[in-house]
């Protein structure tokens, strides 16, 4: 199984998205500067992201996206099978006929290992990534370098001290 650009991505800006949650609805603009990911990718990504309830969108002026749902309901496996992300190891996409027509010798084998993958991928929440000190502190880092006007209150603490 090997995660696609596309997984990656999806992963990456649900992330960027649930560590902004308490700033309001999240510019797609301000993910892609973030995260330096095209926005054009990232608007067809949210947009089947949206289509299956995980994002919603807000227009206007202050609008973007937010969560759908509270980070601990999305597990990672939704936000790939939301992009139509295949968690499958197996040459055959999972029809047991890699050897004409037949399953091959190793086709169990990569068949459990798509589905240890995919029981891993669906115990891990978006809530849980967000609790992470060292994700906090690299959301923190991209805040700083993608968005100078956002200083954090540790900062002016440090700066006055």
């Amino acid at each position: 199984m090997k995660l696609t650009t596309k997984g990656r991505y999806a992963v990456t800006a649900m992330l960027d998205l649930a560590l902004h949650t308490d700033r309001g609805p999240t510019p797609l603009a301000d993910i892609s500067k973030r995260q330096e990911v095209s926005l054009s990718y990232l608007e067809q990504l949210f947009s089947k992201l949206r289509r299956r309830g995980l994002v919603e969108s807000a227009r206007g002026p202050g609008g973007g996206y937010r969560l759908a749902r509270d980070a601990d309901e999305i597990a990672i496996i939704h936000v790939l099978e939301a992009i139509d992300e295949e968690i499958d190891a197996t040459r055959c996409g999972g029809k047991a006929n890699c050897r004409h027509g037949e399953p091959c010798l190793t086709h169990d084998l990569w068949a459990d290992l798509s589905h240890q993958i995919s029981t891993f991928l669906s115990s891990i929440s978006l809530g849980e990534l967000v609790q992470r000190h060292q994700i906090r502190n690299l959301s923190e880092h991209q805040d700083k370098t993608a968005h100078p006007r956002y200083v954090q209150l540790s900062d002016v603490k440090k700066s006055t001290a």
